[in-house]
C-alpha cells in the first residue's frame, strides 16, 4: 500500500502534525497532483481554526499549490501526467449555479477551495477537480509559481480590474506578502507606482521592488500625500486593517477606486461625502479563477515579477505556520517536498 506524508489538524485551533495517509485515487473529472511547493497564506490561518462555515476535521490547510498532474480521472480533457499546475483559492466550480451559468465562476456558490473543500497542498498529493488547475510556464519554478496561485494572482487582478491605465498613479497599501507582489505588478504594468508601509526601512524595499515613490504612513498623512503627488487612480490595499484601509480614501483622485484585498472583521469607516463628489469607489475583490492564475504567471514569466519566498521542507510545516502566524516570514513560506519532485 502506497502511502504520502501530510499535515493534519484534528480540530479546530489544534496543532499541525505530520503523518501518513495513504495516497488518494482521482475520480471523475478530478486530477492527482503529485505536490512540489504549496504556499502558506495567512487565509490557512481560518481553516485551521475553524471558521469556515461547513469546514470538517481532521482537515489539511494548503491553497497555493503548484506540482505536476500524477494521474487523471475519468472524463477529463486537455490534462495528462506530468503537466505542471498550480492550484489556488479557485481549487474547482459546479458548474451548474446561476454565477457559473453567467461564466463568473469565482462566485461559484459552490466554491472548492482547497483546504475547505478538500484536503489542500499541505501534503505530497492531492486530489484536485480539473477546473481548478493553471498552466505553469517553464521559466518558473514550482516554489515560485505557488504564492502566485492566491497572493499573485489577487493584486494581479485587483490591478488590472482597478480602472487604471498605464501612466496613472496607483498606490499599493502594504509591503507585505501581497503588497510585494503588488507593487512589482504594478510598474511592470507601467503604473506610476506608490509603495505605502510603515517606518522609513520600508522604503528601501520599495525602491528595491521598483516603486516610484514611497510613503511612510507613519511620519505622513497617507491622503495628503498621495494627493501631493496628483490623487491616485487606484489605491490596492493589503494591508489587513480596516482603518488604514479607509483612511487610504483620501488620497484618491478624480473616480479614483480603493481596491479591498486585506482581511479584516471590523468596519472600514467611511463617510459619503468622501465618495460622492469625487466620484470615488470602494471595491470587494476575491482572488481569481484558474484562468487568471494562468494570467498571472504567463505575466510574471514575461515580465520578471516574483515572490520573495522562503523554501521550507514539509516536514517542518508546524515550525512555518508558526514563522507565519508570527509575521516573522519575508513574504512567502513555501513548503515544498524532494520526494515528489520529477
Amino acid at each position: 500500500m502506497a502511502l504520502i506524508r501530510s499535515v493534519f489538524v484534528d480540530e479546530a485551533g489544534g496543532a499541525l502534525r505530520v503523518d501518513q495517509r495513504e495516497v488518494p485515487d482521482p475520480g471523475p473529472l478530478q486530477v492527482r497532483i503529485a505536490v512540489e511547493a504549496c504556499g502558506v497564506c495567512h487565509t490557512d490561518s481560518q481553516m485551521v481554526n475553524g471558521q469556515m462555515p461547513g469546514l470538517a476535521f481532521p482537515m489539511t490547510p494548503g491553497h497555493e499549490i503548484a506540482g505536476r498532474v500524477d494521474a487523471t480521472g475519468e472524463y477529463v480533457e486537455g490534462w495528462q501526467q506530468g503537466d505542471r499546475v498550480a492550484v489556488g483559492w479557485c481549487g474547482g466550480y459546479c458548474g451548474h449555479c446561476i454565477a457559473c451559468r453567467r461564466g463568473d465562476f469565482i462566485h461559484c456558490d459552490n466554491l472548492q477551495v482547497p483546504g475547505w473543500a478538500y484536503p489542500g497542498g499541505y501534503a505530497e498529493a492531492v486530489i484536485v477537480p480539473a477546473t481548478g488547475l493553471a498552466r505553469i510556464p517553464d521559466s518558473l519554478g514550482s516554489a515560485v509559481a505557488a504564492p502566485m496561485a492566491c497572493a499573485g494572482v489577487t493584486t494581479f487582478n485587483g490591478l488590472r480590474h482597478s480602472g487604471a491605465g498605464p501612466g496613472d498613479l496607483v498606490a499599493v497599501l502594504g509591503l507585505g506578502g501581497l503588497g510585494h507582489l503588488g507593487v512589482q505588478f504594478a510598474v511592470k504594468m507601467g503604473f506610476e507606482t506608490v509603495a505605502i508601509a510603515r517606518g522609513t526601512e520600508k522604503g528601501e524595499l520599495a525602491r528595491e521592488l521598483g516603486a516610484h515613490h514611497y510613503i511612510d504612513s507613519t511620519a505622513q498623512d497617507m491622503g495628503a500625500a498621495l494627493q501631493a503627488l496628483g490623487g491616485a487612480r487606484a489605491v490596492i490595499a493589503t494591508a489587513g486593517h480596516s482603518a488604514t484601509m479607509a483612511a487610504a480614501i483620501d488620497g484618491l483622485g478624480t473616480n479614483g477606486a480603493l481596491v479591498v484585498m486585506g482581511v479584516d472583521p471590523d468596519p472600514m469607516k467611511i463617510s459619503p461625502l468622501q465618495l460622492i463628489d469625487q466620484t470615488k469607489t470602494v471595491i470587494g475583490l476575491p482572488a481569481g479563477t484558474a484562468a487568471d492564475v494562468e494570467d498571472t504567471l504567463h505575466f510574471a514569466a514575461l515580465t520578471g515579477v516574483r515572490p520573495y519566498i522562503e523554501e521550507t521542507p514539509l516536514e517542518q510545516a508546524t515550525t512555518a505556520y508558526t514563522r507565519m502566524m508570527n509575521n516573522q516570514a519575508r513574504f512567502r513560506i513555501v513548503l515544498t517536498t524532494e520526494a515528489l519532485r520529477v
